[in-house]
Parts: structure tokens; C-alpha cells; sequence
């Protein structure tokens, strides 16, 4: 049974943990403003040209960020993530560090989504070192994809070349996307020590990442509206009517989006 005293230090602990996440959250709307813009401007361009938005995660729980803006209430419905197991955990842990090393693999999933000359791509991931994360700015550049980067450029400055993760050219994301979105994710990811445990605890990138990434999404709304442009938005399919709505947007974009 925890005692008061007890609970009382896990108090400070988790307020000590939303005080230094939210810090970083406002650092990102304070100081990512021009690129935060810029990123909205590029994803209402290719909504209006009624091309799609392909979100990819090159890694773990990088993954997850494609996730976040994808069939989501509230949400673009013009958002195809590149969804790949190889690099997701749900095909294994270990197994997808290994794949998000491998140089090459990216250019399998891009053209498994066919995303080519003319499109628009955001890479979501902190670190943006790994093979698969440079490869998709790589291709990108050489195919006429533009690109938005979400991710941190400290852990690039940070992150010593030679290091396992790194792309075999020691190239960072933030130096090769079109348009960068600071995350401010610190180097190791995790926030706090706690006495008597030797690695940090409290993550931070998932919050940050989702955060820039509905950000740019409701800027490119914002942009739409202003442009008289109405878009295509899910809703919630657990609210009332939410079938209903969403079904015309399911039958339009089923044949396009690949995950849908």
C-alpha cells in the first residue's frame, strides 16, 4: 500500500515530468513558428492540388507519428502514412533497429507507396540519423519529392559520427529536408533521474513529434479555409453520425491510400 509520503514524491516526480515536457512543447511553438508555417503552406498546396500528404516514421516509435495523422477525428483525410512493418514494432523490437539501419531499404517502401516526382513527404523522426530516415531525404531529393522534416537538430549536433545508428554518409535529416521542424527532443530522449536508478526516465519524443506534426495539420487547415478551400475531415467514428460522414471520404480515397 503507498503511503502519503510516498505518494507524495511521485507527485513531484510526474509534475517535475509535465513541467519539462510542456517546457519543450512551448519551446517548439515559440521558436518554430516561420517553419511550422512553411510546413502548413506545403501540405495545403498538395490538398488543394487534391494530392496526398505521405507521412513516414522511419523507425520504432517514429512509426507512431504516422499513425497520429492518419484516419484521425479531427484530421486531414488526404494523409497516406507509409506505414511498413519492417521499421514498426509490431514486426519486432530488435528486428526494426536493424532495419532502420539498413541503407537501401527505404527506397522499397517509397516506391511500395509511390511516392514520386511532385509529391509532398514528412519524415518524423528525433534523432534523423538512421539509414532509413537519410535514404527517404535522399530519394526524395533525386525524385522531386519535396520534403518537412519533424525532428530534433541538437541529437544530430550531438550524436558523434561513427555512431551505429548514423547513415553511412554521417549526413543529418535537418540538413536535407526542404522545410525543418525543430522537435526539441533531447539528447537520449528521456527527461528525469530518479535516486538510485542509473538510466533517465520519462520520454519525450512522442509527445513533441505529435505535437509539430498537428501543428502543421492545423495551419494547412487553417491555410485551406482561407483559400475558400473546405477539406475533407474525419470524424470521429464513435460519435454520432461519424459512419455517415466518413464513409463518402472511404469511398474516395480507399483506392488511393494504401493503409486505408
Amino acid at each position: 500500500m503507498t503511503t502519503r509520503a510516498e505518494g507524495g514524491r511521485e507527485g513531484r516526480l510526474a509534475r517535475e515530468y509535465m513541467g519539462r515536457v510542456t517546457s519543450l512543447m512551448e519551446r517548439i511553438l515559440d521558436e518554430e513558428d516561420e517553419p511550422l508555417r512553411r510546413a502548413a503552406l506545403a501540405v495545403a498546396d498538395a490538398v488543394a492540388e487534391d494530392r496526398l500528404v505521405y507521412v513516414f516514421g522511419p523507425g520504432g516509435h517514429s512509426a507512431m507519428s504516422s499513425e497520429e495523422v492518419f484516419f484521425r477525428a479531427g484530421g486531414l483525410v488526404a494523409v497516406s502514412p507509409l506505414l511498413d512493418t519492417g521499421v514498426m514494432l509490431v514486426g519486432g523490437a530488435v528486428r526494426s533497429t536493424a532495419i532502420e539501419r539498413t541503407p537501401g531499404y527505404a527506397k522499397a517502401v517509397l516506391d511500395d507507396f509511390g511516392v514520386g516526382y511532385g509529391d509532398l513527404l514528412v519524415i518524423v523522426n528525433a534523432y534523423g540519423i538512421n539509414a532509413c530516415t537519410i535514404d527517404a531525404a535522399l530519394l526524395s531529393k533525386e525524385r522531386g519529392t519535396r520534403t518537412i522534416a519533424v525532428t530534433s537538430r541538437s541529437l544530430q549536433a550531438e550524436l558523434p559520427q561513427g555512431h551505429p545508428s548514423r547513415h553511412p554518409s554521417g549526413k543529418n535529416l535537418a540538413d536535407i529536408a526542404d522545410i525543418v521542424v525543430d522537435c526539441k527532443v533531447p539528447m537520449g530522449d528521456a527527461l528525469l533521474t530518479v535516486p538510485g536508478v542509473k538510466q533517465a526516465v520519462g520520454p519525450s519524443s512522442s509527445y513533441l513529434n505529435a505535437l509539430a506534426l498537428n501543428l502543421i495539420m492545423l495551419g494547412a487547415v487553417e491555410e485551406l479555409a482561407r483559400r475558400g478551400i473546405d477539406p475533407a475531415i474525419w470524424q470521429s467514428a464513435n460519435s454520432p453520425g461519424g459512419d455517415e460522414a466518413n464513409a463518402a471520404h472511404v469511398e474516395r480515397y480507399r483506392g488511393r491510400v494504401k493503409r486505408l
